[in-house]
Parts: structure tokens; sequence; C-alpha cells
């Protein structure tokens, strides 16, 4: 049960909190000083010269006494500010997340950091935890603390920073500096005391503790730490603290005042010095340690070394035997030749020791004199102090009642305004406050109502459309309750079948589903019900009240979190029979339009090869009639016949091969082919129709590679089809020219004509077949199909087509094909894995398909496109894993591209899909399909033929 916290007013509140953290502790320093200064006075005066070093004792040891206090004082009120830190950062963890999260870049080696220096807190989350497991809603909570860093940090200048550690190395810390270039990528804050002192095992009262001096990973230099635990219940989330510079202990120690001009020292439980002003370095023979450089980075902890400690000294270990043996005490000891006096006094809340040292010579010659001085010191500042306290009270109290009433007002206002919000008055009158804080505060109560009232209006319209959507005849609403294997229908699709909205059995509600829907549905009933998913996606079949099946699309989720403590998983219905129409329509229309392309293509092929006997016997007789023709004009008349008949000959030619191309792809022989021989035998088989135009045919050669892969009678086909184009086309003297060039990692074998060029606009469409550009009427023969004829080939080959044409300049055709060097000929080298391509955006996959095939395979993945690209270089891969879910227009385009790429025709497709019955039309042949998210055991098992499949294919 929990505790009730006693209630006080704020004025009290105010005022015990000034008694409490100034007036006590001040009073109670000054008292002891003054009683000391009298008592150190009078003993003084009266003890006799033989008695002056035991006076000179009781002077230093009230003086360090003194000092002890001040500095206890001092480490205690730090201590309470830094638990009083971590109950703040304990809550500020409990609390959600709001606003927008801070901007942390990250390092190379994976560590997270605060990039801008925004006027808070600077992040660091350290690369030993990884990003994927980095908690950014704990950053985003802590954020909330900066203000409260600020205003410590500002209330005391002994402060140098604070900060907050984790458990999983995550370190928060004020002021701002850029942590990433000062820490270790891998800093490992678990295992620094500013940490480990804190926990259960070196802090089990979970108080506030002080660490030794280490080197502060941060760049500050020596220092140590006030370190309060932050737990959730039993387990340490982290450790809040308050780093005290070295340098900072020895400005606050310079302030106190050690008779004799000596100085004081501090010095920890095992006997090493914490701080030490430069006047002690002469006497112990060492150099207060020194910040190193700000850009050291400090790998692992750091504490002062072995020469510090006075235990480990031969001129200290006796004042150190003495230190260990009394928490407050007096000794004599020689350093450097000279006699000094220690005294020392134990620092209850720490168990450290401040040590006053003077030197004996020092502290003789001036006893006598200080002894009347201080008496007099001593009574003017009890009158002073009495004075001074007597108006100092009359001040503070009179002030914690003014601050208390200008507190009071508009806290109790913002009260007011929380209470109407509850209330439903979403926008009450705002409390104006001059304090900035309560101000903001009573901004965001403001801020808060709207919200509210924002939410309501959304909740209200959702649930006019949830009625909306409950009322229409198409759609309804289920639940499946797994405790008793129920369900519960609702909404207009459910009174139109007639079906009752009050829970139903599931075998009732099976005993209306088509028979093989009502198995498939009980296996995902099953699956539910046994945890091997969350989710159902599922199309039946529904008896109508007329006994006729309707298409529903039922589709639903397990919900967490159900009032009454049952499982239920919940879901819409919906009406998918149109749609189901439409498909099998749709697929009826596809099957009818393949078959119309086959007989097209059956037709032209079989209208070619008829074409072809007749044309036979008209080109041989009109040869042998031209043998014996008499006179001119009739041999005019015989030429026109062979030319007409030639032309139809090559219309005839080109159909075949195009229809032939259409009804299935050519498997062609690719090997290497010389580029130099292929060019010049071209050349010399149309260089006598080139002269009969009156052109000069060329050839020319820059840097072409040696050989390319391809089919050498079909290159020959496209080269020969170009070089008759540019003939028909050219002008008289002008330009041919026939060659080969480097184009990057391709091979470009070109034919280039002086002919009138091609207008820019005209250009795309040159390669479609049947396309003359509008020379159809002209007197240059042709028939639109060689280019296109080209194209095809190309494709074939691996390779592509392309041309540049200025007008009035000419036009440059070519085709680009690989070298032989770039492909790797089969057999040689060690055995090839199977490339598996994974043609998608969902990464989440490629973790399933490497567990799986393992070593068996080399795992590439991309778009479908890169795939084509890449086939162009290293050949298709052995199984393609395509993902149907994203929209993809050229999808087709791409794999008829890639099913004519090298060893294509080894490859294996598979489909993935959210539906898989939609992808059994994409219009493309495949191996498999496999539904999104996927199985495990589908997926190995797919996997796994293919890849048996492979390895046969292999020779």
């Amino acid at each position: 049960m929990r505790q009730a916290v006693p209630k006080i007013r704020l004025r009290q509140w105010i005022w015990r909190a000034f008694l409490s953290s100034a007036l006590i502790p001040l009073i109670l320093v000054e008292t002891v000083l003054i009683a000391s200064y009298l008592l150190t006075n009078q003993v003084t005066r009266e003890t006799q010269v033989d008695y002056l070093k035991r006076s000179a004792i009781d002077s230093l040891s009230a003086s360090v006494e003194q000092n002890a206090l001040i500095v206890e004082s001092k480490l205690e009120s730090l201590g309470g500010v830094a638990g009083l830190l971590g109950t703040v950062t304990s809550q500020a963890l409990l609390t959600p997340a709001s606003g927008p999260g801070e901007n942390l870049g990250v390092t190379p080696e994976g560590a997270r950091y605060s990039t801008t220096d925004l006027g808070g807190a600077a992040s660091f989350y350290s690369a030993a935890t990884p990003l994927a497991r980095q908690d950014l809603g704990k950053v985003q909570r802590l954020a909330r603390l900066d203000t409260v860093f600020k205003q410590i940090k500002q209330t005391d200048p002994m402060i140098a920073s604070l900060y907050f550690n984790s458990w999983d190395s995550y370190n928060r810390i004020y002021p701002w500096f850029p942590t990433n270039e000062q820490y270790s990528a891998d800093l490992r804050i678990p295992e620094y005391n500013f940490y480990y002192l804190a926990d259960a095992t070196h802090n089990p009262q979970r108080k506030t503790r002080w660490t030794e001096v280490y080197l502060d990973p941060a760049g500050h230099g020596w220092m140590m730490s006030a370190v309060s635990p932050v737990y959730r219940g039993d387990f340490l989330e982290g450790v809040v603290g308050l780093d005290v510079t070295v340098d900072g202990i020895l400005n606050e120690i310079a302030r106190l005042r050690v008779p004799w001009s000596g100085y004081l020292l501090l010095v920890s439980e095992d006997m090493t010095i914490m701080a030490m002003p430069p006047q002690a370095e002469h006497d112990f023979a060492l150099r207060e340690l020194k910040a190193p450089d700000a850009n050291t980075i400090v790998h692992q902890e750091v504490l002062k070394p072995r020469i510090f400690n006075l235990g480990q000294r031969d001129d200290t270990v006796a004042i150190a035997n003495a230190l260990q043996t009394a928490a407050s005490g007096f000794s004599e000891t020689a350093l450097q030749g000279r006699a000094h006096l220690f005294a020392w006094k134990t620092i209850k809340s720490t168990g450290w020791k401040l040590l006053a040292v003077a030197d004996k010579q020092e502290v003789m010659a001036e006893t006598d004199g200080l002894a009347r001085h201080f008496r007099n010191i001593g009574y003017l500042m009890i009158v002073g102090l009495v004075l001074f306290y007597a108006v100092f009270f009359t001040v503070l109290w009179r002030r914690s009642r003014q601050l208390s009433e200008r507190l009071r007002q508009p806290i109790s206002g913002i009260v007011q305004m929380l209470r109407e919000i509850g209330q439903g008055r979403w926008q009450p009158v705002r409390v104006e406050s001059g304090i900035l804080e309560l101000d903001e505060m009573a901004g965001s109560v403001l801020t808060m109502g709207s919200q509210l009232a924002t939410s309501e209006q959304q909740r209200d319209v959702a649930q006019e459309r949830l009625a909306l959507v409950m009322e229409n005849a198409t759609t309804g609403l289920w639940e499946y309750h797994l405790d008793d294997d129920s369900l519960t229908l609702r909404g207009g699709l459910v009174a139109r079948l007639d079906l009752p909205e009050t829970p139903m059995s599931r075998e009732a509600f099976l005993t209306r589903l088509d028979a093989n829907d009502a198995q498939a549905m009980s296996q995902a009933f099953d699956s539910l019900r046994m945890g091997q998913t969350s989710r159902i996606d599922i199309e039946f079949r529904l008896s109508r009240p007329d006994g006729s099946f309707l298409w529903l699309l039922g589709r639903g989720r397990m919900i967490k979190g159900i009032l009454d403590g049952g499982t239920v998983a919940l879901g819409t219905l919906v009406d998918i029979d149109a749609l189901k129409l439409t498909e099998m329509d749709l697929r009826e229309r596809t099957l009818q339009t393949q078959a119309a392309s086959q007989a097209k293509s059956r037709f032209i092929s079989s209208m070619s090869h008829e074409l072809r006997t007749p044309l036979n016997a008209i080109q041989g007789f009109a040869q042998l009639m031209r043998l014996g023709a008499h006179g001119e004009a009739e041999g005019q008349h015989l030429d026109e016949i062979l030319s007409a008949s030639a032309h139809l000959a090559q219309l005839v030619d080109d159909l075949l091969d195009w229809s032939s191309l259409q009804a299935e792809p050519q498997k062609l022989t690719l090997k290497p082919v010389p580029v130099h021989a292929m060019l010049k035998e071209c050349a010399d088989m149309v260089r006598s129709q080139a002269l009969s135009a009156g052109l000069v045919l060329e050839l020319e050669l820059t840097a072409a590679p040696k050989e390319v892969y391809a089919d050498a009678r079909r290159l020959r086909q496209v080269l020969l089809n170009l070089l008759s184009n540019a003939i028909k086309y050219n002008r008289p003297g002008g330009r041919l020219l026939i060659g080969a060039e480097g184009a990057g990692e391709w091979a470009r074998l070109f034919v280039e004509d002086g002919g009138l060029g091609i207008e820019p606009e005209l250009q795309a469409a040159l390669f479609e077949p049947f396309q003359r550009l509008g020379k159809e009427n002209t007197a240059i023969q042709g028939t639109g199909i060689g280019l296109a004829l080209c194209r095809e080939l190309a494709g074939l080959m691996g390779g592509q087509m392309g041309l540049c044409s200025e007008l009035g300049k000419g036009s440059r055709f070519w085709i680009e094909l690989l070298p032989t060097h770039l492909i790797e000929p089969a057999g040689t080298g060690e055995k090839r894995r199977t490339a598996i391509f994974y043609a998608g955006s969902d990464e989440a996959i490629l973790p399933f398909i490497s567990t799986i095939a393992g070593e068996r395979v080399v795992l590439k993945s991309g778009t479908l496109e890169s795939c084509v690209n890449e086939s162009r270089l290293e050949g298709a891969p052995g199984i393609l894993l395509l993902d149907c879910d994203g929209e993809d227009p050229d999808r087709s385009a791409h794999l008829g591209r890639l099913r004519r790429s090298l060893n294509a025709e080894f490859m294996s497709v598979v489909l993935l899909g959210s539906a898989p019955k939609a992808l059994a039309w994409v219009g493309f042949e495949f191996q498999a399909v496999l539904k999104k998210p996927l199985e495990v055991d589908a997926l190995r098992e797919v996997l796994d033929a293919l890849l048996e499949k492979e390895s046969s294919d292999v020779h």
C-alpha cells in the first residue's frame, strides 16, 4: 500500500526550503567558526611558550574541522541535488514521450549522437548497443530534463556538467559538446566508476555516492562525480550525476582559509590525493594532473596513478596510517626536509579526509599575533552575525510570503482550467502569469483542450462512418471468439444473406459455405486457435437464401486488450461476387485473344509459304523469257516483272521471319564472331549494289573489339538489312560507311549513310513493323518490316538497336553487342553457384532466402530492370523471385527481354504476392507461386526443387 505523504502549504514549503538549504547550514558553520576562533585565541593567550605547539595544533585542527564542515555541507548539497535529479529522471522515464524526436546522427561505427547544439544537452548512444536495439523513445523522454540540467548548472559554478547514463550505454550530458568527437564509439558506460559505484552491489541503500577521481571520457579532465541511481522497480535503468572537476574542487578549497599560510588536501578513503593546490606540489614533489588534449578519446576507466597514494610513498606512509586509524587528528611529518603539521577531519557523507597542512615554522611565528587578532574579530563577528541574521530572517520571511502568493494564484487558476476541461468545457479562460513556466503551462493546458476537442470530433465522425459501413448491404463485420469457437456477424450484408446476428457456432457457419471453401475456412480458424498465424485473408462462397452462392472476401486479425479478458479475432466481409465474375470474363477474353494471336501467326506463316510457290514459278519463267527476249521493249517489260517478283519474294521472306519470331522466340546459337571479318564480308556482298547506285562503300574500324558474342547468321542479316536501307535511301555520291567502335562496355557495329536524314519526331516510330515514315508511295521498294526484325534479332542476341540522324546530313544506324572478353566461357573455372535474383522492394524477405539456400546460391536483389541490365553481362539468373505486389507497367516487357538473355532457357521464375490467385493470369510463364508473407516450409520446398533441377541441368 502506498504510504501517505504529509501535505504542507506552499508558504511553509518555501520557508522550510530556505531554512534547510541556506539559513541553518550558514548559522551552524558561522557558529563553529566563531567558537573555534575564540577558543584558539583564549588558549594562545593563556598558554606559555612551552605550550605554543599545542596551541598551534588546536588552531589547525579547528580550522580543518571548520573547513571540513564547509566542504561537507557543499558535498551534501550537491549530493542532494543529485538525488533530486535522480527522482526527476525516474518520473521522466515513466512519462510517455511527446513532441518530435531528437534529430540524431549516426557514426560509421553505429553510434548515435547529437549533431547540433540547440542550447540543451548532448545525446550519445554507444555502438555497444546495436542501432536496432537502441531505445529512441527513452531519448525523447529524457529530452525534457534539459531545462532541469540548465537550471542546476546555473545555480552552482562548481558543477562542470550533469548527465544521465543508462544501462545500455546511452549518455545525455549537459552542457552540449560534440560527443561523436570526444567519446569512443563503443563506449561501455557500466564499466566506469561513475556508473558501477551506484549499482546494487556497491550501493544497496540506493543513496547518492561520490566517485574517486577519474579521467572524464567527456574531455573535462580529472574530476569526481556525485552519482545517484535511477531504478524502475528493482531494475537499474541508469545513473544521474553531477561532475565536479579537480580544478573546481581546488578553486573551492582555495577559498577556505588555513592558518599560517597553510593549504588543504582532499584525500580519498584509499589514501589517494584527490585534489591538491599548487602550494602542495613542492612539498609532495608532485604536480597536479592536468586535463589531456580535448581531442583525446578515453577508451577505458582511468584513475589517478599510485604516486598520488599517500600509503605508497615512503615520506607519507606514516601520515597515511594515522589517517586510516582515526576519523580526525593531528600529526607531524617532514616533507622535503622541513617539518610540517598535519590536521585532518573525515567528511562523513563521503569518507574522504580533508587534510590541512602548514609549515611548522610559519605556525610558531604567527601564533601570538593571531591570537589577539582573532579574538577581536570573533567578537565583531558575533555582533555582526546577530544583527545580520535578525534582519536576514525578517527579509526572508516576507519574501517567502510574497513568493508563495505569487505562485499560488496562477497554480490555482491552472487547476481550475484543468477541472473545467475535465467537465467538457474545452476552452476555459486562460490564467495570465508573470512567471514564464507557469504561463507556458497555462498555454499547454489550452492546447490540450483544443486537442481533446479535435479528438472528440474525430471520434464522432469515425463512429458515423462506421455506422454507414455497417448499414451497407455489400459489407459486414465478423468476430471469432476463440474461447468458445463461435462467430458473431453484423452489418447490412448479414441481413441481406439472412444470417443471424447472435453468436453462432463454427459448424453452423461452415454449413452455409461451399464444401471446399468450408475446409479452407476451418483450417484458417484452427491456425488462429493454435497461434500459427494472427491474420485471416480468404475468399469463399456463402449460400444465399435462394441456394445460390455469393463470393465474399474475409479479412481480419487477432485483437489484443479485450476488456472481458477473452481472445477475439475481428475482421470484415466484402461482397466480391461482381469482381469474381469480371475476373472469369477477363480470363476467357485473354484466352480468346491468345488464340486469335496464334491463329494470326499461323495464317501469316501459311500464306507466306503458299505465296513462295507461285513466286518461284514467276521468277523462273521470267528469267527464261529474259534470256530469249527480242527487242528492248520486251526486255524492259520482263525486267519489271523480275524486279516486282524479287520485291515480293523479299516481302515474303521478311514476313516469314517476323511471324516466326512472333510465334515463338528463336533460340539462337550465340558464340564469338570476328568483327572485322563479318564487316568485310557484308561490305563485299553489297559493294556491287552500292556501285550501281553511284556510291562508294567505306570500311572503318575505330578501336573496336575483335570479337562479339552473337549468332553469325542473324548478325549478318541485320548488317545487310542496314546496308540495303543505306543504299536505297542515300543520294548519288553520298556517304556510305560500315564500321565498328567501342561504346563503353559494348561493341557498336554501325552503318552510316549520307541521305536526307529523319525528322526527330518520326524516329520513335521507325522500328515499328510495317512503318515506312511516308515512303510507301515512292519508287523506293520496301516492306517496313526490316528494322523491326533487326531490333528483335538484336534483343535475342542480348544487344540493342539505335540510331542518330540529322536532317540534310544523313543517318547512322547501329547495333550494340557484348564483347567476348566480358562473358565467362561456359565450362571454365570452378563450378559456379546458382544465381538467385529477388526483384522487389521487400528487403525482409532476403534473410529467409539466404538462410534456406545457404552456400548453394549467390543471392542478389534489386528491380526487374536492373536484373535485365545485369543479365546482358552475366546472363540470366538461375532462379528469379518476382515480387508482383508493386505496380510496374513495364514488367512484361522487362521479363520478355530477360527471357532473350544468355542462358535464359534454363531460368526458373517464382511469383510472390499477397493475392496468389490473381497471379495466375499475369501473362507469362512461371514455375511456382508463393503467398506473402512467406511461409518458411513452402519457400524451402520450392527452392530445394528448383536448385535440384538446376544441378541436373548442368553438365
